[in-house]
């Protein structure tokens, strides 16, 4: 019995020395913001929500369209134009969410479908940032 205590008690010792891994750890920064099912990742329909929040925020004169200025310097001159496939100078809600859709897949080099902390942290996973949040 004595055994079985110390044994017990040694292996508790030794499991709760461990440190942490990345799966167990909170998420924090951007991946906490967005990571809305706690998953540790950020996936497409995370990416959406907080877009769809941010053009509602930003659409100001109430025409369901964002253009350039509405913006704010998100995105460049040469991305809107890409973005704006009929050429109004404005982007609708989809035109502006299949241009977010674009900037994840870009900021998804592993083609995993999510983005963790150090796919947001480069060049592409922060152009997407700004345009989510």
């Amino acid at each position: 019995m004595k055994k079985a205590l110390l044994f017990g008690a040694l292996a508790l010792a030794a499991i709760t020395a461990l440190p942490a891994t990345p799966a167990l750890a909170k998420a924090t920064g951007p991946v906490a913001a967005l990571d809305t099912d706690d998953d540790g990742t950020v996936d497409l329909k995370e990416i959406n929500k907080s877009a769809t929040d941010l053009f509602t925020r930003l659409e100001k004169d109430s025409d369901g369209t964002v253009d350039i200025k509405e913006l704010k310097g998100r995105v460049s001159k040469k991305d809107f134009k890409t973005a704006d496939p009929d050429n109004d100078g404005t982007l609708s809600k989809d035109e502006f969410l299949t241009m977010v859709s674009g900037l994840f897949k870009d900021a998804d080099p592993d083609n995993d479908g999510t983005l963790d902390a150090k796919e947001l942290a480069s060049k592409k996973g922060k152009a997407l940032l700004r345009v989510t949040r």
